[in-house]
């Protein structure tokens, strides 16, 4: 199905797209109301209830790609994690790690805060950037080739068929602009009794792994004075990329974190643990855009965003023809909506988009309701079976863990 009108679109939408009353978001404006900073959303009921208990300590941990299915999938209903679920609420639209841990620690959706997925095209630049590491979206060499693998008959796009990918500016891209305010520094710049507080590799004071996060955690714990902290961890997300969600590698990330989790939160005292997720995973059958000429020809540059969420720009010529076009390569696998249609059912979020969203945005947005990826490298699509930020429910729909010490 490519454009598709009227009810059958918003059916799909409903069914497997963000519930932006029940949502990532939700929880963080819960968090802001608690300690007294604006709210820029609606609460989450059920955060409020315990909230509303004042607890010395609030730590919310973030465990990138801990879904509800993989939670069934992997791990026993009566363990930690899944004996502890209070709720079960929704991700944001793109379901993916750039837009919903910006809506986390923004309480902003994300066309609110326009930070929606791994490339951003930003019209200032006239360039798809990565937006985490402030460089070039990844490219191919022209004269790139596969070679064999070990086995003397699978071919291998390894890293060397990749393109140099450069910084794109002397200054974060991103951060000039689309900058926004962190739930951190709105909590502190209250003058509260409480303070805020983060605990993650991106930020100071930068611990490297789960151990150095977890310390201090317990650390901030101790001290004295209200407190809330934030904190995320990179996992199961990056081995189910690289191995799938049904891997024995995710089981064993699974298993660890679940009783890593338990063992050291045993430790704190008049604490209220919040652990959710960004977004759920799911297997993907992966394509490269450039195995595609007649789609590519239609193209102004690479898709963005994400290879489940592809924000296309097309050439002036090709625009009418073009849902035709991307059926007859990608069939069912997408759903088509043009841009008007993206921003008129509300897509990214609520409430009024962000100035200079629509530039950010292309001609049409394709969007996963299948498991098929298309991403703009071999390299990239030969090595990453498993993804996000499409339009399913197993990657929309997350927990809501919550753990009374």
């Amino acid at each position: 199905m490519v454009v598709i009108e009227g009810k059958r679109m918003k059916d799909i939408i409903k069914k497997a797209g963000p519930d932006y009353d029940n949502c990532l978001v939700n929880l963080s404006n819960s968090i802001l109301k608690k300690y007294g900073a604006e709210t820029t959303a609606k609460t989450l009921a059920i955060a409020d209830e315990y909230l509303a208990k004042n607890y010395k300590n609030v730590v919310l941990i973030l465990l990138d790609a801990l879904g509800s299915k993989s939670l069934e999938d992997h791990l026993d209903e009566k363990g930690f994690f899944r004996s502890h679920i209070k709720h079960t609420y929704s991700s944001v639209y793109p379901a993916t790690t750039v837009a919903a841990t910006t809506s986390v620690l923004s309480g902003l959706y994300p066309n609110q805060h326009g930070w929606l997925g791994w490339d951003m095209f930003f019209p200032e630049l006239d360039k798809n950037v990565t937006v985490f590491w402030n460089k070039e979206q990844l490219a191919e060499k022209e004269d790139a080739k596969p070679s064999l693998g070990e086995d003397g008959e699978t071919l291998v796009w390894g890293n060397d068929t990749l393109a140099e990918s450069k910084i794109v500016a002397n200054f974060d891209a991103a951060s000039k602009y689309i900058p926004y305010t962190n739930i951190i520094d709105k909590i502190n710049g209250v003058g509260g009794e409480a303070s805020a507080y983060v605990a993650m590799p991106y930020m100071e004071p930068y611990p490297k792994d789960l151990d150095e996060i977890l310390a201090r955690i317990k650390d901030l714990c101790n001290q004295p004075g209200k407190k809330f902290i934030y904190s995320y961890w990179n996992e199961p997300d990056a081995t189910m990329h690289i191995t799938g969600t049904v891997s024995g590698e995710t089981h064993k990330m699974m298993v660890y974190l679940e009783e890593k989790l338990k063992e050291e939160l045993a430790d704190l005292s008049d604490t209220l643990v919040v652990i959710t997720a960004d977004h759920g995973h799911i297997d993907s059958k992966n394509l490269c855009m450039r195995d595609y000429p007649e789609v590519m020809d239609c193209l102004v540059r690479m898709p963005s965003i994400e290879p489940r969420a592809l924000n296309l720009f097309v050439k002036e010529e090709c625009v009418d023809v073009f849902p035709e076009v991307f059926k007859k390569n990608f069939g069912d696998d997408f759903l088509l909506l043009s841009k008007e249609e993206v921003l008129k059912e509300k897509l990214f979020g609520p409430g009024e988009n962000r100035p200079g969203l629509e530039d950010m945005l292309g001609d049409y947005l394709a969007l996963a309701i299948k498991e098929t990826s298309i991403y703009t490298t071999h390299f990239q699509a030969n090595g990453m079976p498993g993804g996000h930020a499409g339009l399913t429910a197993e990657e929309a729909r997350i927990p809501l863990i919550i753990v009374e010490s």
